[in-house]
């Protein structure tokens, strides 16, 4: 096992840059998620820390070695791939003992390995099989155990549920998951889906256009996003954002929607954005009418666009609602639950802890 350290990395492809001045300390043991948006350069710093692509500037650190120069063979790191990257002419046995026998470790010692990963995995029966006989989450286990056998100081993921179906990509997220808690590795994860980060790792980076917007925890982050970008990037459902200004003590939207919030003196009359995450709606008699669009039953919850006046949003509550299309409900915000943004910047008004509603 070993930390991964990143300091002010430059990478440009051409006169693009694509990742800039990113700096990212990584823990022993510690599982980091790497999100954002196509193009943000995600699967590139990952390739940067397997060596597959070079550095313009800074530093890379796998333990105590930095390691800009080091041939990705000899960073001791282990990559699952969105593809799976199996050998088809191979067993799944020979597909995870591949690497093991190019270095020529002795037979006994690479079968002892490959059963013990295939334990590990559950695919000891799928040993003889080979890759077209396998079913896409058969086949990331056996690209997991072609990693497992390595016994790397990191592993590193790269969209490695892409391929799968949607049931599939749940259970497998938990499997990855518990997965790190047994082999306590190292293991950096790249995806472009919020909800495998915000359930599987530790701490999240969120990078765009090549830059970090914002490192935390999961629930760190989507309580505390530190501007309008990471608050409407996280969370399964967007965050509604309604555009206004702060006046005698209150959200006052720019068609005249009023919502309550506690903010310093020195807001008064700024430019703000007003954010609501779904589940964050309330429905009570205080609250204010809004009309309703759609309902969308899930069963265990229920999903409502509706609209205050102009404004569109979306809101979630457990169980089940009844309530036509066209109709009225009265909305509120749950307390100590609205964001607020500057306008202007996109940033949180409060540094770090919401305004209490």
């Amino acid at each position: 096992m070993a930390s991964v350290s990143i300091a002010s990395v430059n990478k440009s492809f051409g006169s693009h840059p694509v990742i800039k001045d990113v700096s990212v300390e990584i823990a022993d043991g510690e599982f980091v998620i790497l999100v954002g948006p196509s193009g943000c350069g995600k699967s590139t710093l990952l390739r940067i820390i397997a060596g597959l692509e070079t550095i313009d500037s800074g530093t890379l650190a796998i333990g105590e070695r930095r390691v800009n120069d080091v041939e990705p063979k000899d960073r001791d790191i282990a990559m699952v791939f969105q593809n799976y990257a199996l050998y088809p002419h191979m067993t799944v046995a020979a597909n995870m003992a591949f690497s093991l026998v190019q270095r020529g470790v002795a037979k006994a010692e690479v079968e002892r390995h490959v059963h013990e990963a295939a334990a590990i995995l559950e695919i000891e029966q799928l040993l003889s099989r080979y890759p077209k006989q396998l079913s896409g989450g058969q086949r990331q286990r056996v690209a997991m155990g072609r990693a497992i056998v390595r016994n790397p100081k990191v592993f590193l993921f790269d969209e490695p549920l892409s391929n799968l179906d949607a049931k599939l990509r749940v259970q497998m997220r938990g499997e990855i998951k518990a997965l790190h808690h047994r082999l306590a590795t190292t293991m950096i994860y790249v995806t472009h889906d919020q909800i495998e980060a915000m359930t599987m790792a530790d701490r999240i980076v969120v990078l765009r256009d090549g830059k970090v917007e914002q490192i935390g925890s999961p629930l760190d982050l989507y309580d505390h996003p530190v501007n309008l970008f990471v608050a409407g990037f996280l969370g399964s459902n967007g965050m509604a954002f309604f555009r206004g200004c702060y006046r005698d003590g209150q959200f006052v939207s720019s068609d005249g929607l009023k919502l309550p919030f506690a903010a310093r003196g020195d807001l008064e009359g700024r430019d703000v954005v007003y954010g609501v995450r779904p589940d964050d709606f309330i429905l009570t008699d205080d609250g204010v009418d809004a009309t309703v669009d759609v309902l969308e039953p899930t069963g265990s919850e229920t999903q409502m666009l509706a609209r205050w006046g102009s404004q569109k949003f979306t809101s979630l509550f457990r169980g089940r609602l009844t309530a036509p299309p066209g109709s009225s409900v009265r909305l509120g915000i749950a307390p100590g639950r609205a964001h607020v943004f500057d306008a202007a910047s996109g940033l949180r008004l409060d540094g770090q802890s919401p305004f209490h509603a």
